[in-house]
């Protein structure tokens, strides 16, 4: 490395963000680069390890550690210690389709696996590729590169999240002709209306699918296939499909009063704010406030924390978010070791922002709904809560989640969000292709294959293997476009 020394000489430090107490203000990213020189310190500390954990991306003891993607950190790190940033974004893009998201809303598995961390503080990987990719985008390097010849083969995806976008761009980048419907009036599925700005500045987006626009790829919105569009005229026009439709169908919860007035998925919420915030700066009033109101949202995953965040700017009057599991150690435990992902708990910029604002932490650990209480009209007013706890059970020969009998309380509630998850795809989209679902409720395909049962269909994405991480999802449509590239021509350069 051009540094040896670098990770002696230089501790972490990261970009800053706003106060909490200011950033709910407004719905924008909120963290400020940090000057270039300091950049550079923070790629110095890559520390020219023998073994990049960081870029491995391998399960270990059941979760994956390191980049998905295969990135390959330890050298862009090292051209931006040595201002080589054109050859750094040269490095990044090869493995990487868009790291303008990734740098903003992956959990950075690459830091959890850096050989930093494991006696101080991993080097900033994150925000290396963010500072990487945002001066490529700047300096007017990324300019479209269409592919310099066609092939005659036409490929439609459906769905233009990350998946899908991966996918269309590496078939593009092939010479194939591709077309992306998307059901949404804006191109971005889960980037779009699933991910608040707060994380994912709506035009960072844009920017990117403009770029692919200007490299040949074809966009269709509002395109609902399998009702608004005939799944039969896609297999038709095109001599391959890959389904890369999100997992769609949300995880319910199933307690007396369900049907209470003021109970809504937190896919809806997050969509019709971000939705109404791009159509009208929330001046249409077309989404579901949260305003004056005590919430409650049950999840206590990301998108629970996004809900927390998104309800204090519209003005709740209190946030609650419950959590089935107990609440993780804040340090490595003994048993999880580096590199295994660190099962520590973390505070999020929503949690942080209901303790600054609130005062306590909004997370009940342990904890779920047992029943919503309405009013006479119907209107939810309140949920009763129970806390639970693990208890071995011999015949299912696993710990099984059990209420604790005296424990319940009432929390009042005019505005509950369901944040607990997604079982798979829509129904409708595997009916109308006649692709086999498994037993996950995912379509369903060989072990790392991404062809269906359905001759030219293939998927990839959530509705693959099940609800994930963005950088997942771009990893599923770059193995997907290469097996689809096989199929058309025989043989393929882009794995």
């Amino acid at each position: 490395m051009g540094k040896p020394t670098g990770f002696l000489d230089y501790n972490r430090q990261n970009n800053e963000g706003t106060s909490p107490l200011e950033r709910i203000k407004h719905y924008n990213e909120f963290h400020t680069p940090m000057e270039e020189a300091d950049r550079k310190q923070q790629a110095a500390r890559c520390m020219d390890c023998g073994v990049p954990f960081c870029q491995n991306g391998k399960p270990i003891m059941g979760m994956v550690s390191g980049c998905p993607l295969n990135n390959l950190i330890p050298e862009w790190n090292d051209l931006i210690y040595t201002g080589e940033y054109d050859s750094a974004a040269h490095r990044l893009l090869i493995t990487n389709n868009f790291p303008e998201f990734t740098s903003r809303v992956c959990p950075a598995l690459c830091e959890a696996a850096c050989t930093c961390g494991l006696n101080g503080s991993a080097v900033s990987v994150k925000e290396n590729e963010n500072f990487i990719i945002e001066y490529a985008f700047s300096s007017g390097m990324m300019k479209a590169n269409p592919p310099q010849v066609r092939t005659d083969k036409k490929v439609a995806v459906i769905g233009s999240g990350p998946a899908g976008l991966a996918c269309a761009a590496q078939l593009n980048k092939r010479g194939h002709n591709v077309t992306v419907y998307e059901k949404d009036d804006r191109i971005g599925g889960l980037l779009m209306y699933g991910i608040p700005n707060m994380k994912l500045e709506k035009q960072v987006i844009d920017r990117r699918v403009e770029l692919m626009k200007a490299e040949g790829v074809s966009f269709v919105t509002n395109a609902n296939v399998g009702e608004n569009v005939k799944a039969e005229d896609i297999l038709n026009d095109y001599d391959a499909v890959v389904l890369c439709c999100g997992a769609g169908n949300p995880r319910d919860i199933k307690a007396e009063n369900r049907d209470a007035k003021g109970i809504y998925f937190a896919v809806d919420f997050l969509k019709a704010t971000t939705k109404s915030l791009l159509d009208s700066n929330l001046q249409d009033g077309n989404y579901i406030s949260a305003k004056d109101k005590n919430v409650v949202i049950i999840g206590g995953g990301d998108t629970g924390n996004d809900c927390v965040a998104t309800c204090i700017r519209q003005g709740c009057k209190s946030v609650v978010q419950l959590e089935m599991m107990p609440k993780l150690p804040d340090e490595r435990a003994e048993n999880n070791p580096w590199p295994e992902w660190p099962r520590v708990c973390k505070t999020d910029y929503g949690q942080e922002e209901a303790i600054a604002k609130f005062g306590s932490d909004p997370r009940l650990y342990q904890t779920t709904v047992k029943e919503f209480v309405k009013d006479e009209e119907g209107n939810l007013k309140g949920v009763k809560t129970v806390n639970l706890k693990f208890v071995y059970d011999k015949k299912a020969g696993r710990n099984v989640m059990q209420e604790i009998k005296g424990s319940e309380e009432y929390l009042d509630a005019e505005l509950v969000l369901i944040a607990a998850g997604f079982l798979g795809p829509n129904k409708y989209i595997a009916d109308a292709f006649g692709v086999a679902i498994n037993e996950r409720s995912n379509i369903a395909t060989e072990a790392g294959k991404y062809n269906t049962n359905v001759e030219k269909v293939f998927t990839a994405g959530d509705m693959h293997r099940g609800q994930s991480l963005v950088v997942w999802a771009i990893r599923e449509g770059r193995d997907a476009a290469a097996d689809v590239d096989e199929y058309l021509m025989g043989y393929t350069c882009l794995k």
